[in-house]
């Protein structure tokens, strides 16, 4: 198989999708990789470390997904790409089909097949290739938290962990999945007031178990939620329903509640954010004020920590992208559930219910009959 690597374009991405021992291990297995010239350098990883293992350099996009069988990305394809992509070709990268709908659109119309990393369940129902975005994600919120909660960045100017005679900032965490309980770790590491809402009983059971003594563990709902609210400094959405547009658990009237100054990071809007307000910002414009309220809604966050993040990733992605690669993604799929999980698009059609169900499409299985919308 033919593996392409392009550089990505999204606006302040600096991942790749592919490390260099990725690249190594593929061709090691009789396959061929094709890795756009710079790609990697906002990793840092300069485009001698992919020739040394064996890629071969293409300088062109279009080139590089004329000539790939699959294509390994970290974002979704952006506009410009749509036209590159063809029938019968997996792209295979985040998607988040079910906050853009021109994206879906376009997806479908190309024929390729879309594997989705957000998607791949494990035997253990869980989301390993969504897990290490979502530690990165959950980490750095808290730290952009503290950053706009200053003064100079429209913020209450508020200090995190306060200092002695002054009490520390409350920070109200929206779920407690892998990016809630990371926010929440850091949080209490600056000495904050913290509380983690979740509706899972067991969950919260066990955040209670694992967190230090000053983060608090409440049950969710539209009263805790507003409380909270008029406690809170800085709010971290950090809701997940996979595949699925986020919920909304905050509108404009609950935002009215905040004190002035305060600050919401909206880690969900990769899926549509969970609040009224929110609309997808980028690391170059990443704020604007609601209500008097700091909205930060960086759709790439992990973007922001390239090096980190890409080895993280590709720690994850790469026995995926070697599976497909050895079978073809049909026999893959048929031959291992996760991956089945995670094909959203495939042949014209919307194989993922969630995606489906967002934009009232027909749904088809990928091995079964399909479902009218």
């Amino acid at each position: 198989m033919i593996i392409g690597v392009p550089k990505e374009i999204k606006r302040d991405e600096y991942r790749v999708a592919m490390l260099p021992v990725g690249v190594e291990e593929l061709i090691a297995r009789g396959h061929t990789v094709l890795v756009e010239t710079d790609a990697g350098l906002g990793s840092g990883l300069p485009n001698d470390e992919y020739v040394e293992v064996g890629a071969e350099l293409v300088a062109s996009p279009d080139e590089l997904f004329a000539r790939a069988d699959m294509i390994v990305k970290v974002k979704e394809p952006q506009a410009e790409e749509y036209p590159r992509i063809r029938s019968g070709q997996t792209i295979f990268t985040y998607f988040h089909f079910a906050a853009d709908l021109e994206l879906t659109n376009a997806m479908l119309q190309s024929g390729a097949t879309c594997v989705a990393y957000e998607t791949l369940r494990d035997a253990h129902g869980r989301l390993p290739l969504l897990t290490p975005m979502s530690e990165v994600a959950g980490r750095m919120s808290i730290q952009e938290g503290a950053k706009y909660l200053e003064r100079p960045q429209m913020g209450r100017g508020i200090l995190l962990g306060g200092v002695p005679g002054v009490a520390p900032a409350h920070i109200t965490i929206l779920g407690g999945g892998i990016v809630g309980a990371n926010a929440a770790k850091v949080a209490a590491g600056f000495q904050a007031d913290v509380a983690i809402l979740d509706i899972n009983m067991d969950r919260l059971r066990y955040l209670d178990d694992v967190m230090p003594p000053n983060v608090n563990v409440l049950y969710s709902d539209r009263h805790v939620i507003r409380e909270q609210l008029r406690l809170a400094d800085l709010v971290i959405g950090s809701v997940l329903i996979p595949g699925a547009k986020a919920p909304v658990l905050v509108d404009r009237e609950g935002l009215k509640l905040m004190k002035p100054g305060s600050v919401i990071i909206d880690v969900c809007i990769d899926q549509g954010g969970c609040l009224e307000t929110s609309r997808p910002t980028t690391h170059s414009d990443p704020t604007y004020v609601e209500e008097d309220v700091v909205h930060y809604c960086v759709t790439n966050m992990p973007g922001a920590v390239g090096r980190t993040s890409t080895f993280a990733l590709c720690n994850v992605t790469l026995p995926w992208a070697i599976q497909i690669a050895q079978q073809g993604l049909v026999a893959a799929a048929g031959a291992s559930q996760p991956i089945a999980s995670a094909v959203n698009i495939h042949d014209g059609q919307v194989t993922n219910r969630a995606v489906a169900e967002t934009f009232d499409m027909p749904y088809k299985p990928l091995f079964g009959e399909a479902t009218p919308s």
